[in-house]
């Protein structure tokens, strides 16, 4: 499967500026001690905090050529925490929008080391937490663009259950495949005891499947992120139950 976005890299730059713009408006104001659906033991005021940290973490990675050690973590004595994601936003947008997607740069993906592969990170880091932040606050849930889901769903297959739960040494108890629907595009995921992968495929390539989970790009979106339960109704799962569910459950794990 291939790390490849479905859209455009300067696309991913403008969501990047948006979700994390929405991300702060959500936070500010809001009662930073409500938790976030979902995500057992967050806060609003903390996922705000994760997120302005984050972004300063990925502009002291590509600047040092290397993983950092050190970075501002909080936001300053009197600054808001909607400003300290504000700053850190516009750093980010700053660096790397001064680079093509395809130059080289220091990633924590060793085959995707590039511009580009920060560009569609951090846009998808932004939009899944600023809809953790608005979820917190109680506030509309700003939709999600079904182009912009569909590549967090290729996101999330390729990056995080195929690499992630590999670098973690994580896999399944049992085997299976699982094929994942959303829109015009499947995907095969197949977990076992030794390894879980994920890969495009034809609809034909995925008839043999031993499940199907297929919902509208935002809700498989955010199911296979955890923030929808794994039974969730607006998700359609066919086939063997324990099979989707260990897929669900696997990213939990590597996502959290």
């Amino acid at each position: 499967m291939s790390g490849t976005p479905l859209i455009d890299h300067d696309r991913l730059l403008d969501v990047l500026e948006h979700e994390g713009t929405r991300l702060a408006s959500a936070a500010a104001g809001a009662d930073h001690d409500r938790p976030v659906p979902g995500c057992p033991g967050l806060t609003l005021g903390e996922t705000a905090r994760h997120v302005g940290s984050v972004y300063r973490t990925v502009v002291a990675w590509i600047r040092s050529g290397d993983r950092p050690t050190s970075w501002q973590r909080q936001p300053d004595d009197g600054q808001s925490v909607e400003d300290y994601v504000r700053d850190g936003l516009r750093s980010l947008l700053g660096e790397l929008a001064t680079h093509d997607p395809a130059e080289g740069c220091a990633t924590w993906h060793p085959q995707q080391q590039h511009y580009g592969f920060w560009r569609r990170r951090m846009a998808h880091e932004s939009t899944v937490h600023r809809i953790d932040v608005q979820a917190a606050g109680g506030q509309d849930i700003t939709e999600v663009d079904p182009e912009v889901a569909v590549d967090g769903v290729d996101e999330v297959l390729h990056l995080w259950f195929t690499h992630r739960l590999a670098v973690l040494g994580v896999a399944g108890t049992r085997s299976g495949t699982v094929a994942v629907r959303t829109a015009d595009r499947v995907w095969l995921a197949t977990l076992g005891p030794r390894s879980t992968s994920a890969r495009r495929v034809t609809a034909a390539e995925a008839e043999s499947a031993d499940a199907v989970v297929t919902a509208d790009p935002t809700e498989l979106y955010l199911w296979l992120w955890g923030r929808r339960a794994v039974f969730d109704r607006a998700v359609t799962l066919d086939g063997d139950l324990d099979v989707s569910a260990q897929l669900w459950a696997l990213l939990r794990l590597a996502t959290r």
